[in-house]
């Protein structure tokens, strides 16, 4: 056997670019980029990779709702649709504080909860409300729907740009779940009137059509709105606190669409007075 050993085609044979050295496996080229992030420990920075999956869990369920309930105002249910934003606004809500509670934020999160919230708070209530309503009114009803959606960018971009400034204890502008809680909770009430469809009346229409309008502008206006930041739910509080929370539970659920309309209408209506009233003092 000769010194450079031929192969059948009478071709050296080459040696194999991928060898295993010191029992490290060759690193597999994946279709999809690992997630890296720089991040500061004990004052250094460094790298790490992966993303947390409990606040992004939450983030995708807060996602999957609201766009249930874009697929349940298509097929005409419109008790589903409002149902489903309820749910994103408890997930939204839940994935924020378990990442700080548990130390897993990050830049990725805060991204994935931002373009969650467009869906959830901005593009599925504008389109639950032109479903049930908005549609019948032609150009007049999707301007007001895009009117909507629009706004609801700008208050999550703004919100995104002044997170570092802003004041923890106060939103500026009406913040988009509860916007968007608003708008379904509306439709939510007039569903169980019966007003859906031909039994729609065409002032109604109107009437709702300018409440979206005027939510929108509550979003990017600088009224300032109590954000509930400061509440510390891992102190102790008095029990009759308890009792308080219990008998608000009961409340709702006697005629949960009135109470959640009427809840959020109030807290609507909270930054234009907190307004009128810092402004006298």
């Amino acid at each position: 056997m000769s010194d450079l050993e031929q192969d059948e085609t009478g071709q050296n044979e080459e040696p194999r670019e991928e060898r295993v050295s010191g029992g490290v496996s060759p690193r597999l080229d994946l279709p999809v980029d690992e997630q890296e992030e720089e991040v500061s420990v004990d004052g250094r920075t460094v790298r790490q990779q992966g993303i947390y999956l409990l606040p992004n869990l939450l983030t995708t369920g807060a996602l999957f709702a609201g766009f249930y309930a874009v697929i349940s105002a298509m097929r005409g249910d419109f008790e589903s649709a409002p149902i489903a934003i309820f749910f994103a606004l408890v997930f939204d809500g839940l994935d924020g504080r378990i990442a700080r509670l548990t130390n897993t934020s990050s830049k990725i999160g805060a991204e994935y909860d931002s373009l969650s919230d467009m869906v959830s708070f901005g593009v599925a209530p504008a389109l639950v409300m032109f479903s049930w309503a908005l549609g019948d009114l032609g150009k007049l009803g999707w301007s007001a729907a895009f009117l909507y959606v629009a706004c609801a960018a700008l208050r999550l971009a703004r919100f995104n740009t002044q997170i570092e400034t802003a004041d923890k204890n106060y939103f500026t502008g009406l913040a988009s779940p509860a916007a968007a809680c608003v708008i379904v909770s509306t439709v939510w009430v007039c569903h169980d009137l019966g007003w859906v469809g031909e039994n729609l009346p065409y002032e109604l229409s109107i009437i709702v059509a300018l409440l979206t309008a005027a939510i929108g502008f509550l979003m990017i206006a600088n009224f300032p709105y109590y954000s509930f930041k400061g509440i510390d739910f891992r102190g102790r509080v008095p029990f009759v606190v308890m009792i308080a929370v219990v008998m608000i539970f009961g409340l709702v659920t006697v005629d949960p669409p009135r109470r959640f309309l009427l809840a959020f209408l109030a807290y609507a209506a909270s930054g234009p007075i907190m307004s009128v009233v810092k402004r006298r003092e």
